[in-house]
């Protein structure tokens, strides 16, 4: 192959990389349209803002000299930014001004290295409680939640007359122990009041209070995960205030002079509830966003045995709180980090399982939605080879969505087995494919980061994330995410979504996720498509089974598809349309306009028929791959992730030269035996198991 001339990898390479994207030093920041030339400068040595981090515990020894000696080694393994956290041990508690003395002193050798840092936002986690500095100094914005208070039972037609109720007693329900019936119970007056009727019923009784879901401090002497430290309400923005001013706001008063340059931003771990949710300000928000009380329908969340009313109240209930936990935590960290130069990182919880991170966190795209680097965590066994698993492209979607150039993973902690650097190679390329371009691997101590043979995999992952967080996204079918769905409990919704995805992805048919907040407030209706904030063109939206839509999302699908975009429900229709709640949801109308499919029974025609920027010539489920635009060129990204080779002739939606870019070695060849067509190229390629390979084709 004809080797293409990428410069040398010498000081001077460093400086062309700098120089690279318009030697901006903060265009790591920013959804950016480069050229061909311009990439090709930055290759040899990329731009270290877009490197790979590493979780880095500053618990025990952490002596200057032990400092020194760790930055030296993990520089060494091409490691060029560490994520700091808190852990058990550290010589000065944390967040004290000695534990400062120490992140400052880090800063100043780090900056000597020419590496970076983040900053994990906690001691340990989940995010949101200020290493107990919440509990301890501002006890008044601990968490809150829906709890029960008493469950009085009742024989047959037993009655209840006028019975005081504590203050905090907001709502009640009875459930029939032997037909499981269940009725609200209005305790609107203070006082509990049942007319006996035949049956043995249950009344249980719903409080607010202080409770919070269990947290893992640096603080705590057991070590333990559990309720000693309690996380903040994240749905008053008072609360993230404070936390706020006990976190971020320290550390800007030791290196904050180096916040945007050295210090690139903070890192959220897990924020969630364990339970339902409480705030001040919840049943006046409420009201306002839905239009009635939902005091009466609380107690009757804490069972299981939901009518249909009280099912619909409940995912009014989640589309408010989580409305509220976007607006009034993640969009708050995020905007401190913005005004302070910096980004913000963060992931949550269950993002492999969507029924269950419905119950905790409400909806994965609104807790994105103004976050600047969207993010999911790959720990035990969540992805391996026995285990492929697309919700990294949750992470990605949020990100192409809303604009942002990186999506992230916190990879390998507890990883059951351990990886090698194979393994660990492999897992990062599984992630890479689906659009994530930003590690932080667990950690320091782990044995695959400390292997020599590591070094040369940092060298790829630099490069490989530096390409794929260039450019604009390509992806033109969209898969809509049925959380509404979920939180009316439609388990059916949840896994077809996860079959069509997977299918997809087998048929070299790439996608985004996209969800209600995006069609209705973020996209732009164009002729053919949706274009979303990074200027990527949807003209497909498959919906999988779904029990309800909302209103507002209907009109906008059938606007869609008026101006020629395709929009096909591929598993149950929706039987119900929410407007303006669910609670109220009406019947929904003919879909007669749009496409159908059977989800289990998908045809390689239905396949065929979709947008595809990549067609081979012979069906290699194993092989996936990603597209990004370049001002004038395309960059596609395959992996192979199956042990077997494939020899394959891939048909590329690009007409132009072809090159075969190296990410372990930083080089470029000229791609042998290419077909160029009119609007497309064949490109002949040989992937052995396991392996990558990035495809330019210049315009």
């Amino acid at each position: 192959m004809k080797k293409i001339k990428t410069g040398r990898c010498y000081p001077l390479a460093l400086a062309l990389a700098c120089c690279a994207l318009g030697a901006n030093a903060q265009n790591w920041q920013k959804l950016t349209h480069p050229t061909y030339e311009e990439m090709l400068k930055g290759f040899p040595v990329t731009q270290a803002q877009y490197d790979q981090t590493m979780d880095f515990g500053l618990g025990r020894n952490m002596t200057p000299e032990r400092i020194v000696q760790d930055l030296d080694n993990v520089k060494k393994q091409g490691i060029n930014a560490i994520s700091i956290e808190g852990t058990f041990g550290t010589p000065s508690p944390y967040l004290s001004d000695g534990y400062m003395e120490t992140v400052k002193f880090m800063v100043s050798e780090l900056k000597k290295r020419g590496m970076h840092m983040w900053i994990i936002d906690e001691g340990q986690y989940p995010s949101g409680f200020a290493g107990g500095l919440i509990s301890k100094r501002a006890p008044e914005y601990r968490m809150q939640g829906v709890i029960m208070a008493k469950r009085i039972p009742l024989q047959d037609n037993e009655s209840i007359t006028d019975q005081a109720l504590a203050s905090n007693i907001i709502s009640a329900v009875a459930v029939n122990q032997d037909t499981r019936e269940s009725r609200n119970v209005d305790v609107s007056s203070g006082k509990l009041n049942w007319k006996g009727i035949p049956g043995k019923w249950t009344i249980t009784l719903a409080e607010h209070r202080f409770k919070t879901s269990v947290t893992r401090s640096a603080t705590n002497p057991t070590h333990g995960k559990d309720t000693t430290n309690s996380l903040i309400d994240y749905l008053d923005p008072a609360a993230t205030g404070k936390f706020l001013e006990f976190t971020h706001e320290q550390y800007k008063k030791f290196i904050g002079d180096e916040f945007g340059k050295t210090v690139l931003g903070f890192r959220g771990d897990e924020p969630e509830y364990l339970f339902n949710p409480w705030s001040p300000k919840l049943l006046e928000t409420f009201k306002a966003k839905k239009g009635y009380d939902i005091a009466p329908y609380l107690a009757s969340f804490l069972g299981r045995d939901l009518n249909d009313e009280q099912k619909q109240a409940k995912a009014d209930y989640v589309d408010v709180w989580s409305d509220m936990f976007r607006d009034n935590f993640f969009k708050l960290e995020a905007d401190w980090c913005v005004a302070n130069g910096m980004q913000y990182i963060v992931h949550v919880d269950h993002e492999e399982k969507l029924m269950d991170l419905a119950r905790s966190d409400g909806d994965f795209f609104k807790n994105m939605r103004y976050v600047q680097i969207p993010g999911v965590d790959a720990i035990w066994h969540q992805i391996w080879y026995d285990n492929v698993d697309n919700y990294p492209k949750l992470a990605s979607s949020a990100a192409h969505m809303y604009g942002r150039p990186r999506a992230f993973s916190e990879s390998f902690a507890a990883y059951t087995p351990k990886p090698t650097v194979t393994d660990a190679r492999w897992v990062v390329n599984e992630q890479l494919v689906r659009g994530i371009n930003l590690f932080e691997f667990m950690t320091w101590n782990s044995g695959y980061i400390r292997d020599p043979a590591f070094v040369p995999v940092s060298a790829y992952v630099n490069r490989a994330t530096w390409m794929l967080a260039n450019g604009v996204p390509a992806a033109s079918v969209a898969v809509y995410c049925p959380t509404e769905s979920m939180w009316l409990g439609n388990r059916m919704a949840d896994s077809t979504y996860k079959v069509i995805t997977r299918q997809l992805l087998q048929h070299q048919v790439d996608f985004d996720y996209i969800d209600r907040q995006g069609i209705t407030s973020v996209f732009k209706l164009v002729k053919g498509g949706f274009v979303n904030l990074s200027g990527q063109k949807y003209t497909t939206v498959i919906i999988p089974t779904v029990s309800v839509l909302n209103s507002d999302v209907l009109n906008k699908l059938k606007a869609f598809k008026a101006q020629g975009g395709k929009v096909i429900f591929i598993g149950d229709l929706p039987t119900q349309i929410a407007s303006p709640n669910f609670l109220n949801a009406k019947a929904a109308p003919n879909l007669s306009w749009a496409a159908k499919a059977d989800w289990q029974n998908l045809q390689p025609s239905f396949f065929a028929g979709l947008p595809h920027d990549v067609k081979l010539n012979k069906d290699a489920p194993d092989v996936k791959y990603l597209h990004r635009k370049w001002k004038d060129a395309d960059l596609y990204f395959f992996f192979n992730e199956g042990k077997e080779k494939q020899d394959l002739n891939a048909t590329l939606n690009s007409a132009g030269k072809v090159s075969f870019w190296n990410a372990d070695n930083g080089t470029a060849a000229a791609a042998p035996n290419t077909v160029k067509k009119a609007t497309q190229t064949v490109v002949p390629m040989q992937l052995d198991g396991y392996e990558t390979r990035f495809v330019i084709i210049r315009h």
